[in-house]
């Protein structure tokens, strides 16, 4: 199998590469393809240099208030606030949503431990539910069941960046009076009905950690959509003082007023992410070349029975976050990822179920069956895929794939 990549994609990859310093430029391993290289776009050093120079590297500087700025422009949010990591903004959702000992929350089982242990901090229990076989998304048909007198929030989680159904988790909740706090950890530039993800619920989580699509080695940000939220989640993130009202002159002096923590990140950091996001839309179409590339590929081992694909519902626009397989077992799931070891590629599963883990058995519960998220969890595995990942490499990939399976 050979694959040519277009005009378009290699004009666009030596532009972005040209900017870098040629060292950066060259220094991949040439024996090993690694899961994630993300892509550096050629301005994050230019940007990290401004800050310095500008004396004011502490959160909330320029460059925090320009990234702020274009991604609630971008989802379309009230408000914006970047925080150091998405685990902090889940943890601001989880005061926001004044959780008290015993109040629920329902969330996947299959999602990563951040999501549940925000709201274990604050001494909820997490509610297991099961998730969809298709999108891999919490099943909203089995959530009214998982609600009782307790449940505070709904707390669905964007897997791979495929949205999910927004529409009947927030008419639920609705009917309910819960809170929706979206865990779009995966979901930057995602959309669920040309409605871009982080903007459907009261609260949003992002993450911009190195294995997602736009990074900046560590942050996040927490989105704000219901407007009554705006005040208290400043106060929070700044250690439960009133110091922005100060900073904008609305009041003399700030002092202590609620409870908080330090949640803001560096400046330097959001230099190197406005770079990031100011390419966002050339970084989804690389991943999205690789990711439809790999789709094309294993279509005729789905078709045999072989494996499964991603399914990506038709009202769902996905950003090329994660390209997994589902064999047909663990043992074939196993044996594939030696394989892949074995010619230098680098492939991973994904989560071990929440509920099943230690922490999990010890603060959480389950509602109904987890049948589904049990079996995903024995068989995914994922592909190596980045925005700077050429097709040579995803040619290597699905021939070592097609090798061990076809």
């Amino acid at each position: 199998m050979v694959y040519t990549p277009s005009d378009s994609r290699l004009d666009r990859q030596s532009k972005l590469q040209s900017a870098l310093p040629r060292s950066a430029a060259t220094s991949p391993a040439q024996l090993s393809i690694p899961f994630n290289n993300p892509l550096i776009t050629g301005r994050e050093l230019e940007y990290i240099r401004q800050a310095l120079t500008s004396k004011r590297t502490a959160g909330d500087g320029f460059f925090t208030q320009q990234c702020q700025a274009l991604l609630t422009q971008q989802i379309g949010a009230k408000t914006t606030l970047m925080t150091h990591s998405c685990t902090a903004a889940l943890e601001m959702a989880a005061l926001l949503a004044d959780l008290q000992p015993g109040d629920e929350v329902i969330m996947p089982s299959y999602t990563f431990v951040s999501t549940a242990n925000a709201f274990v901090l604050r001494g909820a229990v997490p509610v297991f539910v099961d998730i969809r076989p298709d999108t891999l998304n919490l099943d909203e048909s089995k959530v009214e069941a998982a609600i009782t007198p307790r449940t505070k929030v709904i707390a669905p989680v964007h897997y791979a960046g495929v949205s999910c159904d927004m529409d009947s988790l927030m008419a639920i909740a609705r009917q309910h009076n819960l809170l929706v706090v979206e865990d779009a950890a995966q979901g930057i530039f995602s959309a669920y009905q040309n409605r871009p993800v982080g903007s459907m619920g009261h609260l949003a989580a992002f993450s911009f950690h190195e294995t997602k699509n736009i990074v900046s080695g560590e942050g996040g940000a927490l989105v704000i959509n219901d407007s009554a939220l705006l005040e208290r989640a400043e106060i929070i993130r700044e250690k439960g003082t009133n110091r922005s009202k100060f900073f904008r002159g609305e009041v003399d002096k700030y002092t202590w007023v609620d409870l908080g923590s330090s949640y803001l990140p560096s400046d330097i950091i959001c230099a190197f992410l406005l770079a990031q996001l100011e390419q966002g839309d050339c970084i989804i179409q690389q991943r999205m070349e690789i990711w439809n590339y790999y789709h094309q590929a294993f279509a005729a081992l789905e078709q045999r029975g072989i494996l499964r694909r991603p399914s990506i519902p038709a009202d769902c626009q996905h950003n090329a976050h994660i390209y997994h397989l589902l064999t047909e077992s663990l043992e074939v799931r196993t044996a594939l990822m030696a394989h892949l070891k074995q010619q230098g590629i680098q492939s991973t599963f994904h989560y071990v179920p929440l509920h099943s883990a230690p922490a999990g058995l010890q603060y959480g519960c389950t509602s109904g069956n987890l049948s589904v998220t049990e079996d995903i969890s024995d068989r995914l595995v994922r592909l190596p895929l980045g925005a700077a990942m050429t097709m040579a490499e995803a040619t290597c990939v699905v021939e070592a794939v097609l090798e061990f399976l076809g």
